[in-house]
């Protein structure tokens, strides 16, 4: 089952914008190599299950991938072949709102080898340009 919020305040939200950079969320904290969003978008509650489920293929037991985005925005969508008017639709999914220099996806336990080809199975997924990212030394 896809992620989705247990309750919201609003059924229906508004687009909105993604305007400038991530300040927050934007640098590795729990593993030791990060998957970083280039470009803004929204990334639906499917394209990270199916994210999550490549990289554990890939992995298998060991090392540990940690998943930093939740998807709080509900996206909402009209039936096809419907006349104009008739208000907004339903919502159709849940997205997760990622401005560029987010950390979506982290891995700890595994070389940087097997980071990088784990990483590039889960940049097919993902809608958006993504970099590679290592932990910064404290």
């Amino acid at each position: 089952m896809a992620l989705m919020p247990k309750r919201v305040k609003h059924r229906k939200s508004q687009r909105g914008r993604i305007k400038g950079n991530a300040t927050r969320g934007n640098h590795v904290v729990f593993g030791d190599f990060g998957l970083q969003a280039v470009q803004g978008g929204w990334i639906s509650a499917a394209t990270i299950e199916a994210g999550r489920i490549a990289a554990q293929q890939y992995l298998r037991t060991e090392g540990r991938l940690y998943i930093r985005i939740f998807p709080h925005k509900s996206v909402t969508s009209i039936p096809l072949e419907t006349r104009m008017g008739k208000g907004k639709g339903e919502p159709d999914y849940w997205a997760a709102v990622v401005r560029p220099g987010t950390v979506l996806y982290e891995i700890g336990g595994i070389s940087e080898e097997a980071a990088r080809i784990c990483f590039a199975r889960l940049a097919h997924k993902m809608p958006i340009k993504v970099r590679l990212l290592k932990r910064r030394p404290i």
